[in-house]
């Protein structure tokens, strides 16, 4: 893996991690355009996504601290109920890594039909939360924390969007945007670091010299960089009821997939 490609492949990670468009998916798409098997540097994955899970905690560090403060009061208040929500919400997740990791692994091997597929369910998604209205706003329940969970770990598939899928669910289960985008991205902050530990601990690393340690570099800096700008961005167009553009995106770039493969 050359500079190149390592800054390339950091900036897509960066972008469609908080995008609704798939980071995985997207990552699949470019392995194949760039001939890269990703998969063979484990350095270089785990230092992309650790990248962006420092942006996250960069753009809700004031959130991260007050819900801190708040469970370490040890009484049930709002700090503590939402570390509970967070709690539940990885329940399915867990239960995808723990149980079919494997059969998970194995769609991703650049098969870009599956990749376009994947992306035509996160365009419905993001479109039906957009049709989908509700008279009155809620505040999030332990209910809405699983079936969000649920949504995360149909996730795990590469093209379907986390952001994407769990922002879509919260619409749709009719709670407040600023509060569904704060749970999508703070909900995954555990998972990612989990996995990310787990890869760390049973991975080899002893054939990785090839990757070299400026290439694994310059992907960790471009994923934080453009992972911070991509957060704020999405923060803001949920706000703005603007998802309506990475449903096309998604439906197109699906297209162009599914296309390509059969081509």
């Amino acid at each position: 893996m050359d500079f190149i490609q390592a800054l390339i492949l950091g900036i897509i990670q960066g972008l469609t991690e908080f995008l609704p468009v798939s980071s995985s998916g997207h990552l699949e798409i470019g392995k194949v355009l760039l001939g890269v098997e990703v998969e063979e540097s484990l350095s270089f994955s785990v230092a992309v996504h650790g990248a962006t899970v420092l942006s996250t905690i960069v753009v809700f560090w004031k959130d991260i601290i007050s819900i801190t403060k708040g469970l370490f009061q040890f009484k049930w208040n709002e700090e503590t109920r939402f570390v509970f929500l967070i709690v539940v919400s990885m329940i399915p997740v867990g239960i995808v890594g723990v149980f079919f990791k494997d059969r998970v692994e194995a769609f991703f091997d650049g098969n870009l039909l599956v990749v376009g597929f994947m992306l035509l369910i996160t365009a419905i998604l993001l479109t039906l939360s957009m049709v989908i209205k509700h008279k009155q706003e809620r505040d999030l329940n332990f209910f809405d924390a699983l079936v969000i969970g649920i949504a995360q770990a149909f996730a795990v598939l590469p093209g379907i969007s986390r952001s994407g899928a769990t922002i879509a669910t919260g619409l749709m289960l009719g709670k407040r945007r600023p509060d569904v985008a704060r749970f999508s991205f703070l909900m995954v902050l555990i998972p990612i670091l989990g996995a990310n530990f787990m890869d760390v601990m049973s991975g080899d690393f002893s054939s990785e010299a090839g990757v070299g340690i400026m290439p694994i570099i310059v992907g960790f800096v471009a994923a934080f960089v453009v992972g911070l700008f991509a957060c704020k961005l999405m923060i803001s167009l949920i706000k703005q009821k603007r998802l309506i553009w990475f449903a096309i995106y998604c439906a197109v770039i699906g297209a162009i997939a599914i296309t390509t493969y059969i081509i």
